[in-house]
């Protein structure tokens, strides 16, 4: 079955790096398209960035834009979050999805905390 773990959150600092990272299984990962979003307490998910296979072709939410950087391995299944300049808005669950025929597929979650 599809699983999709998520790792690397934790607290940082305004301004500082984190790199998320995310181990796809149970599907060809890599033909499908990698999504990242991420939940404020009681709020909808909200979607983050996304990349395409073989394409690559990355997108972002205009919220992170040249501060966020998606990529991945599919050698290893693998899809990153690299999130620089990080700002006390950007604290939230992160969490990795895919869409698999119509069914849509998410991780646990990570925690990202900003703070001082």
């Amino acid at each position: 079955q599809v699983q999709l773990v998520e790792s690397g959150g934790g607290l940082v600092q305004p301004g500082g790096s984190l790199r998320l990272s995310c181990i796809a299984s149970g599907f060809t990962f890599s033909t499908y398209t990698m999504n990242w979003y991420r939940q404020y307490p009681g709020k909808e998910r909200e979607w983050v960035a996304s990349i395409s296979s073989p394409a690559l072709t990355a997108r972002y939410a205009d919220s992170v834009k040249s501060r966020f950087t998606i990529s991945r391995e599919n050698a290893k299944n693998t899809v990153y979050l690299q999130m620089n300049n990080v700002k006390p808005e950007d604290t939230a669950v992160y969490f990795c999805n895919v869409l698999v025929t119509t069914r849509r597929y998410w991780g646990q979650g990570t925690q990202v905390t900003v703070s001082s």
